[in-house]
Formats: C-alpha cells, sequence, structure tokens
C-alpha cells in the first residue's frame, strides 16, 4: 500500500491559533499530519533560534482529528529543527507553515516567522510553504483560503520543487468568489517607514511603542503586492541564499588586494 505523504505543520501565531487549525483540518484530507507548532505567538521573531536556554516540547491534543500535535516553548524555526531531528521518524514529504494572521507579501517575509520556519524546512532539504491571510483579526474568516491551500500544496507534493526554493503564499481578505486565481509573482520592493512613539511609565522611565507606514516603492504588475491588490492569491518562490550574484563583477573590479 502507498504510504499517505508525511506532512510537517508549524506557525508562528501558536498552536491554538485558528490559522493552523484551519490548516491541519485541509491537510488532514492530503496526508499523515504531524504538528509542532510554538506554546505561544512567536511572531517577527524571523528566523530566530533558541541557544541560550532550555527548549521544552509536550504532545498536546488541541482538537479532534487524527493529527499528532506537540507544543514547542521555542520559535517557529526551533519547531522545525526539533520535529525533524527528535519527532518524526521519517523525512517527511512537505513542510507547511501557517496560514498566518497577516501579510507576509514584500518585505514581510524578512520578518516573518512563518516564513522563517518555511526556510528552515527548505534548508533542511524538504519542500515547503508558507501560507498567510491578509487579515490580522484573531477571528479572521479562514474558509475561502482553503481551497488554495489544497491545492498548491496537492501541486508541491505532485510536481516538486526547485532545490533550496520554498514557496510565499499570501491569500488577499476576499470572498471565495472574488478571488480572481493564483499569480505566480516576485517579490514587490517596499519597506516600513518606522517610528517609535516615546511615553512614560507611571515610574518615570521612557518606554517605545513601534509605528510605522508601509511604503510601497514598486508598481510593477508582476509582483505580490500588485497581485493581492488586485483580487489574486500570490505565490513568490523564495531562497534562503541571500548572495547579490548581480554586485560580485562590481566588488571584484575594487582594488581589495595589493
Amino acid at each position: 500500500m502507498h504510504e499517505k505523504p508525511l506532512i510537517l505543520v508549524t506557525n508562528d501565531d501558536g498552536i491554538t491559533a485558528p490559522g493552523i487549525r484551519a490548516l491541519i483540518a485541509v491537510l488532514n484530507n492530503i496526508g499523515d499530519v504531524v504538528v509542532v507548532a510554538p506554546d505561544s505567538p512567536q511572531s517577527a521573531m524571523g528566523h530566530a533560534i533558541t541557544i541560550n536556554s532550555t527548549l521544552y516540547m509536550s504532545p498536546v491534543n488541541i482538537d479532534e482529528g487524527p493529527q499528532i500535535e506537540y507544543t514547542c516553548s521555542g520559535t517557529a524555526a526551533d519547531c522545525v529543527k526539533l520535529a525533524v531531528n527528535q519527532i518524526l521518524n521519517r523525512r517527511p514529504d512537505i513542510c507547511v507553515s501557517g496560514i498566518n494572521h497577516g501579510s507576509n507579501s514584500s518585505i514581510n517575509v524578512i520578518y516573518s516567522g512563518t516564513m522563517s520556519a518555511a526556510l528552515e524546512a527548505g534548508i533542511e532539504g524538504i519542500p515547503a510553504i508558507g501560507f498567510s491571510l491578509l487579515d490580522y483579526n484573531w477571528e479572521a474568516d479562514f474558509e475561502p483560503s482553503k481551497p488554495f491551500v489544497e491545492k498548491i500544496t496537492r501541486l508541491v507534493l505532485e510536481q516538486g520543487l526547485p532545490k533550496s526554493v520554498v514557496l510565499n503564499v499570501n491569500i488577499p481578505k476576499l470572498k471565495k468568489e472574488d478571488i480572481k486565481g493564483i499569480k505566480i509573482c516576485r517579490q514587490a520592493k517596499a519597506q516600513w517607514k518606522e517610528q517609535f512613539d516615546k511615553r512614560t511609565n507611571p515610574q518615570g522611565r521612557d518606554y517605545y511603542w513601534l509605528t510605522g507606514e508601509f511604503v510601497l516603492e514598486d508598481h510593477g504588475e508582476d509582483t505580490d503586492e500588485w497581485a493581492l491588490r488586485n483580487g489574486y492569491v500570490s505565490v513568490v518562490p523564495v531562497q534562503y541564499d541571500l548572495t547579490a550574484h548581480f554586485a560580485i563583477q562590481h566588488l571584484n573590479e575594487w582594488k581589495l588586494n595589493p
């Protein structure tokens, strides 16, 4: 008998987040699901890993289903490392991270714990996808996301991915019938113009709240931001090799050595 795909599931919003519960429900229709996810929110932690303190992991049973679940005291990247090294008895066929509460398009991918978990799986040679819904509300409606999660996951399992590439998938906050389709995109050039709101607590100590404005500097029609703003699910292939290959020739023209 052909084995079902082994699917590793994680996120950065925590194991009880509605997004990961929706993801698990979809993936149970595709394969054998093992969940290793943070026991508390780890959003915007990027690719942080725990090296100076202990990590704890415990089996849990959050809701009904055939999935096997563990909580981890660490980050999303920690969860993938522990799952591969300590939990799974064979290599997973795919790692799926999310569904994140909020966007991970454009520059947000740099800060994303959701995508860092997917990238950690990619480093391990495991095909991986990070899914995000453009709705930060804890009670967000994930139903319109489910068909796209299933379709893209099945296609990755069937077709595979290029070596060292993972997918960053963002889904617009729309009703299912209003989503026009799926577009393969590049990451838009954008940045956060940050400000810090300085305040003083009752004890007289200054503290700061991070605020800011998202500034889109890229108006190309092949970007994730364009796709999302025009009603499409965006799919961006992402790699963990950060080398700016185009700059190597320029730097080689410098007189770096006598």
